[in-house]
């Protein structure tokens, strides 16, 4: 779907007639609205594309709004509005502190919600300092990485690699993704300059670990799991 106004957005509510309502409405006034009506299947949505705000439901099935921005928060800093019925101080306090940025009570009125939304998305968007993939910690600032606590010792392309790795967790990722997004390399070299790489970061992340959160996808590429 095309965004008339250039916005996109993630509608996340379980409840169907207000679901059909709300997006019918957004999509009148230019924006283009993907929506789900499972926190698992939204929270999946909002990893793997890029929207320019969320709104979400506090009650959903498989996840629910809080444990689905929390879970966000983690890899995006992509804006979130709560729509509930949960009017409480202490339910607003809990939703903004668990990441939220915005807190509508239902029943609303649109006008309200979309003046909210336009805000929302005219909000330039601050990059995450911090990624959590896989058991694993980065600090982008401070340049160092942890596994349960315990300090990782990366070179600068070893980093570099692992952060593209972690933004892109549980999706698969090409050697031509990495060539072009690790080594801004836009030809095949002819070398194992990927598969090295990633043995030599395999080396130091699973030092003194059971388990591996890099997998091999034969024939495609690898991936990096979100929980391990």
């Amino acid at each position: 779907m095309t965004a008339l106004n250039g916005k996109r957005l993630l509608l996340v509510e379980d409840d169907g007639e207000l679901a059909a309502s709300l997006v019918s409405r957004l999509c009148a006034d230019g924006y283009a609205v993907d929506h789900h009506s499972d926190g698992r299947q939204g929270l999946a949505a909002a990893l793997q594309e890029d929207f320019d705000a969320l709104v979400v439901d506090r009650m959903l099935p498989g996840m629910n709004g809080l444990e689905l921005v929390k879970a966000l928060r983690l890899r995006k800093h992509t804006p979130v509005i709560y729509l509930t019925t949960m009017s409480g101080i202490d339910d607003r306090v809990e939703g903004l502190n668990a990441g939220g940025d915005d807190y509508l009570v239902k029943p609303f009125a649109f006008a309200e919600l979309l003046a909210r939304v336009r805000a929302l998305t005219r909000r330039p968007i601050q990059p995450p300092s911090r990624l959590s993939a896989g058991g694993i910690d980065m600090d982008l600032l401070a340049r160092t990485v942890t596994r349960a606590g315990r300090l990782i010792e990366l070179v600068p392309q070893e980093f570099r690699l692992l952060e593209y790795l972690m933004r892109n967790a549980d999706r698969v990722v090409t050697r031509k993704m990495l060539l072009e997004k690790v080594w801004n390399v836009y030809f095949d070299p002819g070398t194992n300059v990927v598969e090295s790489h990633i043995s030599r970061l395999r080396a130091s992340l699973n030092e003194g670990f059971s388990t591996d959160p890099i997998q091999t996808v034969r024939g495609e590429g690898y991936r990096l799991l979100a929980i391990r």
